[in-house]
């Protein structure tokens, strides 16, 4: 019987081979997965299902019972089965099996209708979009149609549009109800929705990650880009949905807490008796760029500036011994009162007298 400590390891031989570009006989992890299922070890297997073609893959559990590639399989969803293709075995999760959590799970295998019917769903979706471009055209709509949806049973089509502003689609769906007899429904997304269901490369030569693998955006501002320093130049740091790259949200927790634990720009230390001015901290080298006592430009590695103190009392104590502008002032502003009391006191005794 195999256990994770296997598993672990054929998978770190993985990752050390793709690092660094050598071919790694990846039969044996996937026997061990195997040979771990069989034992008893995991309930259940996990695939890479799609539901249409070019569209997103989501991992799907079932039962022991292995799916081949390209296999029509029939996944429950919220609102009955639908029928996805199978892409192959789903990756181990960091070679945790237990605890394992999926996006839906396989029902069964497709029967021959099933398989013929899917088929065909495909162009009956081409049509409605094609029929829905002709009603937008004909009632002057100020929309842009993206994707039309429709369920396996046929209950509901789903249109997915743009527009700047709202759009009075009563009249639309009036149309496309009398043209497919089902319920339909309309529903406007927004550009990175709509790139995502597009599909498309990004500037790093790769699938778009939204359409990808991201179920969920997250908020991206600037201040991701100026926290890993980046240019901002927005034709560098913006997606093909011109809209912030989803993926400067990867690293950004990183940077964060690598920067907290780095001496800040503008902060005097000390290291080993000798005083160092930060002028700029590389995080990927981590590393500090700093200035020494007699104006010269160093890069202190980690293990230089491991044990740095901030002085942060030196100041204080400038001002302590030259007295601040204000307590001057102060001091001033009190001799100047006393001294005139002094005076109208003495005029005040010469006129008594």
């Amino acid at each position: 019987m195999l256990d994770l400590q296997h598993i672990s390891r054929a998978f770190c031989l993985i990752v050390i081979g793709n690092l660094m570009n050598v071919d790694v006989d990846t039969e044996q992890p996937e026997a061990e997965v195997q040979e771990l299922e069989r034992s008893g070890a995991c309930e259940q297997s996990f695939y890479r299902v799609q539901f249409r073609k070019g569209g997103q893959f989501v991992t799907a559990a079932g039962e022991k019972d292995s799916y081949l590639a390209n296999a029509v399989v029939m996944v429950g969803t919220d609102h009955g089965l639908e029928p996805a293709i199978v892409a192959g075995r789903a990756p181990l999760s960091g070679c945790r099996v237990e605890g394992r959590k999926a996006s839906c799970r396989i029902e069964r295998a497709a029967t021959e209708i099933e398989v013929e019917k899917f088929r065909r769903l495909a162009e009956s979706e081409k049509k409605a979009f094609d029929s829905c471009n002709r009603f937008i055209k004909k009632l002057q709509l100020v929309m842009n149609l993206v994707r039309v949806e429709r369920f396996f049973n046929g209950s509901k089509m789903i249109f997915y549009f743009t527009a700047d502003n709202r759009v009075d689609f009563r009249a639309l769906v009036k149309d496309l109800v009398q043209e497919f007899r089902t319920r339909v429904e309309m529903r406007q997304v927004g550009v990175r929705h709509e790139t995502k269901m597009i599909g498309g490369i990004g500037t790093c030569g790769r699938e778009l990650c939204c359409s990808s693998f991201i179920n969920r955006f997250d908020s991206v501002s600037i201040k991701m880009a100026k926290e890993q320093e980046l240019p901002l130049n927005p034709n560098k740091i913006s997606g093909v949905c011109n809209r912030l790259l989803c993926c400067l949200t990867y690293e950004y927790g990183m940077y964060k807490r690598q920067r907290k634990r780095m001496p800040k720009p503008g902060k005097k230390i000390l290291i080993d008796g000798r005083k160092y001015l930060v002028r700029q901290q590389v995080v990927l080298k981590d590393a500090v760029i700093a200035e020494n006592s007699n104006g010269e430009t160093v890069t202190l590695e980690s293990s230089q500036w491991k044990g740095f103190r901030v002085l942060r009392r030196e100041r204080a104590d400038k001002d302590r011994r030259a007295g601040s502008p204000k307590d001057k002032v102060k001091e001033r502003t009190r001799d100047g009162s006393r001294d005139r009391i002094e005076e109208s006191d003495s005029k005040k005794n010469s006129q008594k007298r």
